[in-house]
């Protein structure tokens, strides 16, 4: 017996996390849910590390929920990742497997470990035309007036998510009974973690790796497919640094240079989402990515059974 009903498997890019969920699924009789913000992209494969190989654990192939569900161009979002997740989740739980969540994407693991209470908000265009005009810099002072704590960083990209972001804080203020279809999550929640010189060299050698594979090759043929580079480049990373050279505004190299810098900052920046996760009330129990993968699922059984 034991008194979780959730393994979250979490931690910064290039760490190995689906490789370890799906052997731990294996042992336990589970079904990974993947907490990935662009794997749930059709088409999008090599650039969002969709590593199938990586579900093939001992012949046998590890059901995964919440990759290829939507088609590229369009906007997934935390909110459709929360209904995607209670879904799978019930539907693991109903078939008495357990369910094992998977990922990079902070906010989405912490909707569900945090119940955030997520609904469609429709457009108040009343609100849209009173804030018209204004500049990032004062949508950005009236959002953190009304959220203090600001967790998202990309809700202040642009004046059109800031915007957004306001809508949606204003609405959950002004309805504050909103409830959601979350069952009550008991979560252990594993972290992934090399030290830094170690996730630097993993980073790069990934990276060429994924070149090597044909990315810019894939990448090629999302934009022949129709896309337009906007469209790609909104998924950021691997997506907007090809694409860029793809249509001619960096040269190889610089695409090579400037993809490595922005993937090792994007690890820095979920390492200091995990740590604001535990400062908020989450434990993660880490877990040295440099031992065996067979040392690792004891050191997660021992935890489950405590």
């Amino acid at each position: 017996m034991t008194r979780y009903n959730l393994i979250t498997i979490l931690g910064p890019t290039a760490t190995g996390k689906t490789h370890l969920a799906a052997t731990l699924a294996c042992r336990i009789n589970g079904e990974i849910i993947s907490a990935d913000s662009r794997q749930v992209y059709r088409s999008m494969d090599i650039g969002t590390g969709k590593d199938y190989s990586d579900y093939i654990i001992d012949g046998n192939e590890i059901p995964c929920h919440l990759v290829d569900i939507e088609e590229p161009g369009k906007h997934f979002n935390v909110y459709r990742f929360q209904t995607g997740f209670i879904q799978a989740y019930k539907e693991i739980i109903a078939r008495n497997r357990w369910p094992v969540l998977c990922g990079g994407s902070g906010l989405y693991i912490e909707s569900v470990l945090k119940n955030y209470k997520l609904i469609t908000v429709p457009p108040n265009k009343e609100l849209r035309e009173q804030l018209k005009g204004k500049t990032l810099d004062e949508l950005t002072a009236v959002l953190t007036g009304l959220k203090p704590e600001l967790h998202n960083k990309t809700d202040i990209e642009t004046e059109r998510r800031a915007l957004r972001a306001i809508e949606i804080e204003l609405y959950y203020k002004n309805n504050p009974m909103i409830t959601t279809d979350m069952p009550e999550v008991k979560s252990l929640n594993i972290g992934l973690m090399f030290d830094r010189d170690t996730r630097r060299r993993r980073i790069t050698e990934r990276l060429q790796q994924r070149i090597e594979q044909g990315m810019v090759g894939e990448v090629r043929q999302l934009l022949d497919s129709g896309l337009k580079p906007q469209q790609l480049i909104y998924y950021g990373l691997e997506y907007k640094y090809i694409t860029l050279y793809l249509t001619g505004e960096l040269t190889y190299d610089e695409m090579f240079t400037k993809l490595e810098i922005a993937i090792h900052q994007f690890s820095k920046r979920q390492m200091t989402w995990f740590r604001g996760m535990m400062r908020r009330g989450i434990n993660i129990n880490w877990i040295d990515g440099n031992i065996s993968s067979g040392d690792k699922i004891e050191k997660i059984l021992e935890l489950l059974n405590e």
